[in-house]
């Protein structure tokens, strides 16, 4: 139970603090801001509840720890439960303060949304992005890496993501993450959202595939 409330808290923490900071905030901190909420709220938590649960609050790193046979099917199952319940929590909270759920930091691509990017590019960057997101997150945390910065590589890694990529996505990397704010918001968030489960699916085995079958160990 410990580990479930961990993750929940964390990954309400992660939507609350990063997609609020680009509802609340945007127009004062713009990209880089928005880029370290994000970052710095991984940071936290890693510190906070890795000790716990290990601090994935997200269902592809949760899914590339079981690829690399770090964590047993049913752990992932309940991990997963966990994120996705924290994540739509944050984003109701994050809907009480602004006062709709009209603007929840969704993801999304295409006509109308932030850069207007293609499918195809939000296809490629998802993937990507999420692969190695999932390399660093593997590395940092085994039992070769440097004891006591595994948060801070993996918060500044979301961080520099983020500043690549949130005029193309708005960044998920993370299905939870781009569940809660897509539920209450709805529309077309919601339509895009098959996108955010999938595609960071596929980056997380290609990243965990690589320790998996020993490449990077």
């Amino acid at each position: 139970m410990s580990r479930f409330i961990a993750e929940f808290i964390g990954t309400l923490t992660l939507v609350l603090f990063g997609c609020g900071a680009a509802v609340l905030g945007a127009d004062n901190v713009g990209q880089l801001g928005i880029a370290i909420a994000f970052g710095g709220a991984i940071i936290a938590m890693a510190y906070a509840i890795g000790p716990v649960s290990g601090c994935h609050i997200n269902p592809a790193v949760s899914l590339a720890a079981f690829v690399a046979g770090r964590l047993s099917f049913k752990d992932m199952v309940f991990y997963w439960i966990a994120q996705f319940a924290g994540a739509l929590a944050g984003a109701a909270l994050l809907s009480v303060i602004a006062g709709s759920t009209a603007s929840l930091g969704q993801n999304g691509w295409g006509p109308g949304y932030l850069g207007e990017y293609s499918l195809q590019s939000a296809l490629a960057f998802e993937v990507v992005m999420t692969a190695l997101f999932v390399i660093v997150i593997l590395g940092a945390t085994s039992e070769k890496a440097s004891p006591g910065f595994a948060g801070l590589a993996i918060g500044v890694t979301l961080a520099v993501i983020h500043i690549v990529g949130i005029q193309v996505t708005g960044v998920s990397v993370n299905p939870a993450r781009s569940f809660g704010p897509a539920v209450l918001a709805g529309g077309q968030a919601l339509a895009q959202l098959w996108l955010f489960f999938l595609v960071p699916a596929l980056g997380a085995v290609i990243g965990a595939a690589f320790y998996r079958f020993r490449l990077l160990s």
